[in-house]
């Protein structure tokens, strides 16, 4: 990837901090999504954790996926080395 691709990508990113959640996802659905997260041990990062969380907040898999970026941008979650997520917000801050 050239440094003109990653200057793309940061600008992306930038501006998707300041987006709002993802298409057809309510503030209830956020809620849910953190609940259910949290519901799991607060980390994202299979299909282990991803089904749980599909069936308890009848999300579709992408609306997950983006929810979990939405957080990522929000700052209310944080990347894992295993390439997952881990909520840092509600149930699952950091005592």
């Amino acid at each position: 990837m050239t440094i003109r691709g990653l200057s793309v990508f940061g600008a992306t990113g930038l501006l998707a901090a300041c987006a709002l959640p993802p298409e057809g996802v309510t503030p209830e659905d956020l809620v849910m999504f953190d609940e259910a997260v949290a519901s799991i041990g607060c980390d994202l990062v299979g299909e282990s954790d991803y089904l749980p969380v599909e069936l308890q907040t009848g999300l579709t898999r992408q609306q997950v996926l983006e929810t979990a970026q939405y957080k990522l941008n929000a700052e209310e979650a944080v990347r894992l080395s295993n390439g997952g997520i881990r909520l840092t917000t509600g149930a699952c801050a950091a005592a």
